[in-house]
């Protein structure tokens, strides 16, 4: 298919899935790393709080939050 028709029918709104390969979709960017950070006990259950009234876990808090506190240019590769 070529890509002015594959435009036309997401365009459209026409179901687009049949026609991609999803296994192989990389987000750019988005590779994740591990890293270890120690937080006092305080602040674990301050986070854990905080998660509980959010519905969804410690890590999505963190993550959430240090995103929001990074500066745009930072967050570019």
């Amino acid at each position: 298919m070529k890509a002015k028709e594959f435009d036309k029918k997401f365009d459209s709104g026409e179901d687009i899935s049949k026609h991609l390969n999803i296994s192989k979709a990389l987000r750019p960017n988005q590779e994740q790393k591990r890293v270890n950070v120690d937080f006092p006990i305080w602040m674990i259950h301050s986070l854990d709080r905080e998660a509980k009234r959010l519905g969804i876990p410690r890590q999505s808090v963190i993550k959430v939050w240090l995103s929001e506190r990074l500066p745009p240019y930072l967050k570019l590769p």
